[in-house]
C-alpha cells in the first residue's frame, strides 16, 4: 500500500506511460480511485493570519493560546488547534529558554593545598570525608 500523494503521481504516470484508464492504472498500482481524485480544500484564512500577526508584533511574548484567548475575545470563532497550525506557519513560534542554572549565593572556600609527603593520600581522604557527608578536614 502506498500513501496518498505517491498513488496519485503513480496513477499519473502509469496513465501517461501506458496510455490507459484511470479505472485500470488505479487497478494496477493499488490505489484507491477516491485517493487518486481527492482534491484538498483548506481555507486561507487570510484576515485571521493579517490579525494573528498583527497580536503578535504588539505583544511579542505571546504565545498561540494567549493569541486564541485574544482572538476570542475580539469575537472570532476559531479553535485552539486552528490557532496553533496558523501560527507556526506563519513562524511566529516562540524560542524556547534555557533553563538557567541557580548558583548559590555563598561562594565555597577552596581546599588548602595538600603539603608533606602524603599529598595524594591527604587529597583523597579529603575527597572520601566530604561524600560522606563528614565534616571535611580541608
Amino acid at each position: 500500500m502506498v500513501g496518498p500523494g505517491r498513488a496519485r503521481k503513480l496513477v499519473s504516470w502509469v496513465r501517461e506511460a501506458y496510455s490507459l484508464s484511470e479505472r485500470r492504472s488505479c487497478r494496477a498500482v493499488g490505489a484507491a480511485r477516491s485517493v487518486v481524485r481527492y482534491e484538498r480544500v483548506r481555507q486561507k484564512h487570510q484576515a485571521l493570519r493579517k490579525r494573528m500577526k498583527e497580536l503578535a508584533a504588539v505583544r511579542g511574548r505571546a504565545g498561540y493560546r494567549q493569541l486564541h484567548v485574544l482572538l476570542r475575545r475580539e469575537g472570532w470563532d476559531v479553535n485552539n488547534k486552528l490557532v496553533y497550525r496558523l501560527y507556526h506557519d506563519e513562524g511566529l513560534s516562540l524560542r524556547r529558554q534555557r533553563k538557567r542554572r541557580h548558583r548559590s549565593a555563598v561562594r565555597r572556600k577552596p581546599c588548602r593545598p595538600a603539603t608533606g609527603r602524603m599529598r595524594s593520600g591527604r587529597w583523597i581522604s579529603c575527597m572520601t570525608r566530604s561524600s560522606m557527608g563528614e565534616p571535611s578536614a580541608c
